[in-house]
C-alpha cells in the first residue's frame, strides 16, 4: 500500500489522533493533498516542533519518509 493511499484512507482518523496529541494544530494545517506528504510534514513540525521521524512514524508508520 502506498504512503498516499495510507494517509487518504485513514485521514480523518489521523487528523483526531494528531489534534489529541498536538492541541495547538488546526483544520488550515491539517490540510492534506495528494502527493503533498513533505508540504503536510513541512507544516506539523514548523507547527508543533517535533522531529520529522517522529512525524513520519505517526503519519505512515514508518521511521523515514523521503
Amino acid at each position: 500500500m502506498s504512503l498516499d493511499l495510507k494517509i487518504k484512507g485513514n485521514w480523518n482518523e489521523l487528523k483526531g489522533k494528531l489534534k489529541e496529541k498536538y492541541g495547538e494544530l488546526t483544520d488550515d494545517d491539517l490540510v492534506y493533498a495528494e502527493g503533498q506528504e513533505d508540504q503536510l510534514l513541512g507544516r506539523l513540525q514548523k507547527k508543533t516542533g517535533a522531529a520529522k521521524e517522529e512525524l513520519s512514524k505517526f503519519l505512515f508508520g514508518k521511521e523515514n519518509q523521503n
